[in-house]
């Protein structure tokens, strides 16, 4: 099914001030920020995350014990940690498959940016809206090649491909009977049954 994803972008009061990743990651370093916040930068604004059940927990469990027996060698599963996509966007999603090792990254001094990320999945109830809305306008921006929301709502995955400034072109939404093939660098390294990512 080819259709568009689209989004309505974030309707900040007049008078706003943006945010730029570079200043939000200083924020952090300087000790302004702490984990204790629970915020990530969506398009240049502090978005406060949701806070996560009991489903929502073991939706990411399930989805990443799923889908580490497929990763090879040179990539990673980078779990609820940012990936720097824009000069405005600094999200962090449920799971990201991540070229490299982490040890990498703190060498690099930096989030992993969107050419060295194959896949990111939100599992997404309450934060349906956000997921579909801010995190995938900043993903296709990005142009990371596949999004996947594990969407616990409707009990079914959609998987978003084919990035462009808008969404994604390609849209498909699998049921629990359905199986969801893994991609990383254009190669098929296997599938996954939509219910193994359910809880």
């Amino acid at each position: 099914m080819a259709t568009i994803a689209r989004c309505t972008p974030l309707d900040p009061q007049a008078g706003s001030y943006r945010l730029s990743v570079h200043q939000y990651e200083r924020m952090g370093e300087a000790g302004i920020l702490t984990e204790e916040d629970r915020v990530e930068l969506l398009g240049g604004f502090l978005i406060q995350k949701m806070t996560k059940n009991e489903p929502h927990s073991a939706a990411c469990t399930e989805t990443r014990l799923a889908i580490e027996k497929l990763i090879p060698p040179g990539w990673y599963l980078r779990l609820e940690s940012p990936l720097r996509v824009s000069e405005y966007d600094e999200p962090e999603p449920d799971l990201a498959i991540v070229r490299g090792s982490s040890r990498q990254y703190v060498r690099l001094g930096r989030p992993p940016e969107p050419s060295e990320v194959a896949l990111v999945i939100e599992v997404a109830d309450a934060s349906l809206g956000r997921d579909r809305g801010e995190k995938l306008r900043a993903y296709a921006q990005g142009r990371i090649p596949s999004y996947w929301i594990v969407n616990l709502v409707d009990r079914r995955l959609e998987v978003y491909t084919k990035p462009q400034d808008l969404g994604y072109t390609d849209c498909q939404v699998l049921g629990p009977d359905e199986a969801v093939p893994v991609v990383i660098d254009q190669s098929v390294l296997g599938s996954i049954s939509v219910a193994e990512l359910l809880p």
